[in-house]
């Protein structure tokens, strides 16, 4: 199945390419060659929610990173949207985004509850996921060899995305997340050796706050499709990473005008590592801690699945 929209003013048009078991192989070979003149992918996830949480009775620097990976190690994916542009910005002609749709059982896997509700409402629909929905294992395998990971020619953009690379290295590598941070961002740089986190990059820029959405806005990025679902997403995540790019970092992007300078931004996660992002996020950690009872276990089940927006 696909969605097709409108796009500018002529009789232009524009595909969201839904994948499934039935056509995974298929559409990754079309990726494959897409991706030699299209090297930008926009990435977004979809995910179950947050379930725990660490449990600590002092704030350690890696809080951030501890509950993501007891959440990431328990839970798994539901959707995985790729969006391909070329130096300039510009999309793929007819198909540039991919929505990947992966097995997920409402009986048998686990969640939370608001996030579903959530993911329901923007019209996932789980009863296909449990019956037709890709096995992570095999997607995992396929995305090893497809031309989208170990090359740093191949540039990753996304928002605020410690959950999405997460799940992304649970595909590739089939084990839990690493122990320790530094771990954790030696095994992203392998794998993804060119990233660039849009919400990092409006921590160096004055007056931009929330979420992709309210970013998109203010920058006058039209979305296409259904927020929340991961297509869409990784559309709106690519269109606005190059109107930020232009706007706040003064680069002409393309042949024309020469070569981005990313040092200020490239391979830095909001919220994690060693960045100025991590220390304003200690003090919401601190917090955390200080309300947690001592002597619990490791992992704490909460309903809340607010993260990363």
């Amino acid at each position: 199945m696909k969605h097709t929209f409108p796009i500018g003013t002529g009789n232009e048009t524009l595909e969201i390419r839904n994948v499934w078991a039935e056509n995974v192989e298929e559409e990754m070979a079309a990726i494959r060659e897409l991706i030699e003149t299209h090297p930008y992918v926009a990435m977004d996830t979809e995910f179950p929610g947050v379930v725990a949480r660490p449990v600590s009775e002092t704030y350690s620097h890696d809080f951030h990173y501890k509950s993501l990976k007891v959440n990431v190690d328990l839970l798994k994916i539901i959707q995985l949207g790729l969006s391909f542009a070329d130096e300039s910005g510009g999309f793929a002609k007819g198909c540039p985004c991919w929505q990947f749709n992966f097995k997920f059982s409402l009986e048998d896997d686990m969640f939370a509850q608001d996030s579903i509700d959530l993911l329901v409402n923007s019209g996932i629909s789980f009863e296909d996921h449990a019956s037709r929905g890709i096995d992570p294992q095999r997607f995992g395998e396929i995305l090893m060899v497809s031309g989208l990971v170990l090359d740093d020619k191949v540039k990753w953009v996304s928002f605020h995305s410690g959950y999405d690379y997460g799940y992304l290295l649970k595909l590739l590598t089939t084990q839990d997340l690493p122990t320790d941070e530094k771990t954790f961002f030696d095994t992203l740089k392998l794998y993804f050796p060119t990233i660039y986190d849009i919400k990092y990059m409006t921590s160096l820029c004055d007056g931009h706050f929330g979420g992709l959405q309210k970013l998109a806005d203010t920058l006058g990025c039209q979305r296409i499709g259904s927020e929340h679902q991961a297509g869409s997403d990784s559309l709106l995540t690519m269109t606005t990473y190059f109107a930020l790019a232009k706007a706040k970092f003064g680069s002409t992007i393309g042949p024309v005008g020469g070569e981005m300078d990313d040092t200020k931004y490239k391979n830095e996660l909001y919220g994690y590592g060693n960045n100025h992002t991590v220390r304003k996020g200690a003090a919401h950690a601190q917090a955390q801690v200080a309300h947690q009872q001592p002597g619990l276990s490791s992992v704490s089940i909460t309903s809340n699945s607010t993260v990363e927006g």
